[in-house]
């Protein structure tokens, strides 16, 4: 068979996506923020996580990332001229508690309520949660107050 006949695998199909499917993004907070040590944000288990020799491919981490947290304009512009329904992203728990529970951190808590705002409107849901590594103790989850 040559590279211009299609095989009924790889034809085109005919199937159409619902009504009502949008069209989205999703992200995950330590993959795309960096930032790690901006605005009182405390560590999180990935922080330790990528801190551990050979834990990660040529010791990378998420301290810069795709620096979402300096770029979200740029980037809800982009989902904005991809016609994006949708946008999907984390929570990041160190930057809005730094120490997993206690004082809300207000520059942490503004930096997740701007991708917010910005996507005006796209966003559908959020999450997924980055954990303080501070909310593991000795590497379990910490107690509920009573």
């Amino acid at each position: 068979m040559s590279i211009d006949e299609k095989s009924p695998e790889t034809a085109p199909s005919s199937r159409r996506f619902p009504p009502g499917f949008l069209w989205g993004a999703a992200t995950a907070a330590y993959q795309i923020e960096g930032a790690t040590t901006i605005d009182g944000r405390g560590p999180s288990i990935w922080d330790e996580f990528c801190a551990t020799p050979g834990k990660t491919h040529s010791g990378d981490t998420g301290e810069i990332a795709c620096d979402h947290y300096h770029r979200y304009r740029e980037d809800i512009e982009i989902m904005r001229r991809l016609h994006l329904q949708a946008y999907r992203f984390s929570i990041s728990w160190p930057r809005v508690m730094p120490e997993g529970r206690g004082q809300v951190s207000a520059p942490g808590l503004a930096s997740q309520g701007r991708s917010t705002t910005s996507a005006n409107g796209r966003v559908r849901t959020a999450l997924q949660v980055t954990m303080p590594a501070a909310a593991t103790a000795g590497g379990r989850p910490l107690k509920r107050r009573p």
